[in-house]
């Protein structure tokens, strides 16, 4: 039978019956069933990547937004300013003292060695040039290792850091303080090292490699102050960046890590192992030769000790600058913004001014007398560690002359003492001991010399002793004795006796035509008091007070050099206090009349205070303030012997009023002041100032044209104190001035009560007043410490090294003074003009008609001219 056959197109009513059959149509026979389940977690896998792709990109912005809020702004390279130092100089430009935060000095990158940045990339990181700012295989390693060594106490903690991100982090500290951008714990330190990756990708887009280690070389941190590499060249070599050899790039490169662990100061074994690493990882990335590496492998660790600038230059001048830079400017731009500070100290004048002051207190403490041993050493075994203790500080080095040492006593007898310092024997003779008597400020120094040692020290005592030749066991020569000195012991170290001084000092030196503050001294050790006698302590002036007394006599009631005082007693009653008060010379007897001169001369007390009564109390205190004394003056008589304190430095500025011939002007501590870019912010330069640029000097001499001062007294009244002050050195109580050898002029000045002993002096050039006395006034001085044998020799030590190669001419007034001035020769007597029949006469200036027409009665006929001793 056969099939009907199959049309080719079936008729439309059958097409629904063809489709249903192809539905019917049975399925496919299942395939494997590992295949559906592959097909079926495919698609799973591909739903989840896709899910977790869009929760990791959504999660990512939400990270990224949140961490990078409040982050800095990329700094532009030229524009950057990180906190620097601020440096203060000497006019002579010597350094003086640095302020900072962070000891930072910035240099181009071009300064910095190649070696160097090698050595910093070849330990921190070498894949530097090809990372985008963050190494992911190295942060997942350093906290695969970081886990480990919190969890099983292996391995060690890393942070896998680039250098972009170092260079992130050092950023954030700078904005939001150390704490918060260091933070290394929980959420807080996630947080700290995302908002560093971000920051890190962020300088990796806007700068090119070299200056994110421009950044970073500048801004490191690299132990004991130094912040970049520029200040720990300077910090542990003494060098110029530029000027580092290999194994010093090495061992600075080895820091950052953690340095105080490779701080070649306090673990120089641990510096050197990390500098070997640092040169092995240049040697194996082909940055150094074997041979180079080899070498500076052998190099030893040399480094110096951190320079303390301030401390060992001029504590007290910079102390002073200090407080003025932070008045004007604010302490941040002090300690952060790179102030360059130059100052007007000349620093040969500086440590000319710290010796004499030393030196002068030493030897007026040595007269006041010894007041015993540091401390006492009863049994063998305290004298024993004492040794030891000496030896070990002595680091096995020899005793050196000069130098001060602690020392024990063995053995006494009366022309010597056995002393030890360490294991080194020698011998405290009796020459080197003689002032050491028991303090009595009753008791002349000169008279009350030690004839025995025994009365002074014993076995077990602590001294302080100085290593001396024999020729230096005394430089009193009050102390000398010609026959202790043949029978010094021989071929034996030699020591002399010692003491820190409890007496106290200050000094102030000012240029007066520059207007400089040329040298200062506040003190005896800043270190031990930092208290600045020159400007805070205010001080009973004594007879230094009286030139102000007198000069307002010569301007308000035109007296003049021959006016006669009556020199008799003279009593003042206080009903308020219930006291009487009667005045008294030094000398303790009275001379009649005596002419003005002639009382200011010798310092007589009762003249001035006739004087002080004659102008008043109210226009004395006005005529005191006028000429520039910020202290109130005491409303009694008493103020015109110097009972109202003053400052050194006050002091010191009315008498360079004095030497201007009368105008008062202010006194710079600072000459000038530029910020870290070189602008000038403020400019008190003297024309003639040798060591300014000619630029400052035109620009300085050109403001002072706009600040001529103030006259406060006429010329001819100052040129005619300035003749007497030259007539205290010539022949009154500052003769000892005229050791200076040039001519100078000045006054003395002593308490009633000894507390305060003053000299106040000057030449053409150079203003100084030193000051001696003690803080809070335990004992006077002792007696006969007058300002003459206390404080001039002070001022004499320092001026003759100040003034040395300097000549100072003669006192002269100005040709466009001369014309109102006369000058006669005056009977010192009579106040006349003198004659045949003057016993004593000296050469007198006067104003313009004031001089005395009256001669003294003639005997024979006399010369004039003889007496003309002062030049035209």
């Amino acid at each position: 039978m056969t099939s009907p056959p199959i049309p080719e197109t079936p008729p439309p009513e059958d097409r629904s019956r063809h489709r249903l059959v192809l539905a019917e149509r049975p399925p496919p026979p299942p395939g494997p069933p590992w295949k559906t389940w592959a097909r079926r977690g495919g698609r799973v896998l591909a739903y989840l990547a896709l899910v977790g792709a869009t929760a990791a990109v959504v999660g990512s912005l939400v990270v990224y937004y949140a961490f990078s809020e409040g982050l800095p702004d990329i700094p532009r390279v030229a524009a950057w300013a990180p906190p620097i130092l601020t440096e203060v100089y000497a006019d002579d430009q010597v350094l003086a003292g640095e302020f900072y935060d962070e000891r930072r000095k910035v240099v181009p990158y071009e300064r910095i060695p190649k070696r160097l940045v090698q050595a910093f990339i070849a330990s921190e990181d070498a894949s530097f040039f090809d990372h985008p700012g963050i190494d992911a295989f190295g942060t997942l390693r350093a906290g695969i290792k970081t886990v480990l060594k919190k969890s099983t106490g292996s391995g060690s903690v890393q942070g896998g850091s680039t250098l972009t991100q170092q260079t992130a982090k050092a950023l954030l500290i700078s904005t939001e303080g150390f704490a918060k951008a260091t933070k290394r714990s929980g959420a807080a330190g996630l947080k700290r090292k995302a908002r560093e990756a971000i920051l890190a990708l962020r300088l990796e887009k806007a700068l090119t490699k070299e200056e994110i280690l421009y950044l970073y070389l500048n801004g490191v941190y690299l132990g004991h102050h130094s912040y970049g590499v520029q200040s720990a060249a300077e910090n542990y070599f003494r060098k110029d960046v530029r000027d580092l050899t290999l194994a010093e790039s090495a061992l600075i490169a080895g820091l950052p890590q953690a340095p105080s662990r490779y701080s070649p100061f306090l673990n120089p074994k641990e510096a050197k192992r990390r500098r070997a690493y640092v040169l092995g990882q240049m040697r194996d990335k082909g940055m150094i030769s074997k041979a180079e590496h080899d070498a500076a492998m052998a190099e030893e660790v040399r480094v110096h000790p951190v320079e303390d600038v301030f401390h060992e230059f001029a504590p007290y001048f910079v102390e002073q600058v200090r407080k003025d830079v932070v008045q004007r400017y604010g302490n941040p731009s002090l300690l952060r913004g790179g102030l360059k500070v130059f100052t007007t100290m000349d620093s040969e004048k500086q440590r000319a001014a710290q010796d004499a002051m030393l030196g002068g207190l030493l030897q007026v403490d040595k007269r006041q007398g010894f007041r015993g041993p540091v401390m006492t050493l009863e049994s063998p075994e305290q004298r024993k560690a004492f040794i030891d203790r000496s030896e070990k500080a002595l680091g096995g080095k020899p005793i050196e002359n000069s130098r001060y040492y602690v020392a024990l006593v063995n053995a006494v007898d009366d022309t010597r003492v056995d002393v030890q310092v360490g294991t080194h024997k020698g011998v405290l003779p009796l020459l080197g001991m003689r002032w050491a008597r028991r303090v009595n400020p009753e008791v002349y120094y000169p008279g009350a010399m030690l004839t025995s040692a025994k009365r002074v020290v014993k076995p077990g005592d602590v001294i302080v002793v100085r290593a001396v030749g024999p020729k230096d066991l005394t430089d009193d020569r009050e102390q000398y004795d010609r026959r202790l000195f043949d029978a010094l012991p021989q071929n034996v170290q030699l020591y002399r006796l010692e003491q820190e001084p409890e007496l106290q000092g200050a000094l102030v030196s000012i240029d007066p035509q520059r207007q400089y503050l040329s040298a200062m001294v506040g003190g005896y050790d800043f270190d031990a008091n930092e208290y600045n006698r020159a400007f805070q302590a205010c001080r009973q002036p004594g007879s230094s007070f009286k030139p102000v007394v007198y000069s307002a006599a010569l301007e308000k009631l035109d007296w003049t050099e021959a006016h006669v005082i009556v020199d008799s007693p003279i009593v003042e009653n206080d009903p308020e206090h219930q006291v009487r008060w009667k005045p008294e010379n030094y000398s303790e007897d009275f001379h009649g009349d005596v002419l003005l001169r002639t009382a200011l001369v010798n310092s007589m007390n009762i003249p001035a205070v006739k004087t002080f009564i004659a102008v008043g109390i109210e226009p004395m205190a006005q005529w005191a303030k006028k000429l520039g004394l910020s202290t109130p003056m005491n409303r009694d008589f008493s103020a015109a012997l110097g009972s109202s304190c003053v400052y050194p430095f006050e002091l010191a500025q009315v008498y360079a009023t004095f030497n201007r011939l009368g105008t008062k002007r202010p006194t710079y501590v600072l000459r000038k002041i530029e910020d870290r870019y070189g602008r000038m912010l403020e400019d008190h330069t003297a024309f003639d100032d040798p060591w300014a640029s000619l630029t400052d000097r035109i620009a300085g001499g050109y403001a002072r044209l706009y600040a001529p001062g103030e006259q406060v007294m006429a010329p001819e009244t100052a040129w005619i104190l300035i003749d007497l002050l030259r007539g205290v050195v010539r022949e009154g109580t500052g003769t000892p001035a005229q050791r200076l050898g040039k001519p100078a002029a000045g006054k003395t000045g002593t308490t009633n009560d000894s507390f305060d002993a003053w000299f106040a002096g000057f030449t053409r050039d150079l203003v100084t007043v030193a000051w001696v006395g003690y803080d809070l006034n335990p004992h006077p001085l002792a007696r006969f410490e007058t300002g003459g044998r206390a404080a001039l020799p002070i001022w004499v030590s320092y001026m003759q090294r100040a003034l040395d190669g300097k000549p100072q001419p003669e006192f002269a007034p100005p040709e466009w003074l001369q014309d109102s001035l006369e000058r006669k020769v005056i009977d010192s007597k009579t106040g006349k003009i003198a004659s045949s029949a003057s016993r004593t006469a000296a050469v007198m200036w006067f104003k313009k008609g004031s001089a005395p027409d009256e001669k003294t009665p003639p005997k024979d006929s006399v010369d004039p001219s003889r007496f003309m001793t002062l030049p035209n």
